[in-house]
C-alpha cells in the first residue's frame, strides 16, 4: 500500500484582498503567496465542488476578480 501523507498546508492569505484586481494581477498575486492552482471562472461557471487543498478560485467578470475561494 502506498503511504498516505498529509496535505501540504495552504498558504495564509486574506481573501478578500483578491476582490477587485484585474485578472492578470489576482493570479500573479496568488502564485507569489504560494498558491499551487489558480482558477479563473466566469460567473455562474458550473464546476465541481471537490476541495482541492492548495487551490483558489476567483470569479471574474469584465476582467476583475468579483469573488474569491479555497478549493
Amino acid at each position: 500500500m502506498a503511504p498516505n501523507f498529509p496535505p501540504s498546508p495552504e498558504p495564509q492569505d486574506i481573501l478578500d484582498t483578491y476582490v477587485g484586481l484585474d485578472e492578470g494581477s489576482a493570479e500573479r498575486r496568488a502564485r507569489e503567496h504560494g498558491w499551487s492552482t489558480v482558477r479563473s471562472l466566469p460567473p455562474g461557471a458550473i464546476i465541481t465542488m471537490e476541495y482541492r487543498v492548495g487551490r483558489l478560485n476567483f470569479e471574474v467578470q469584465g476582467g476583475r476578480v468579483t469573488r474569491c475561494w479555497k478549493g
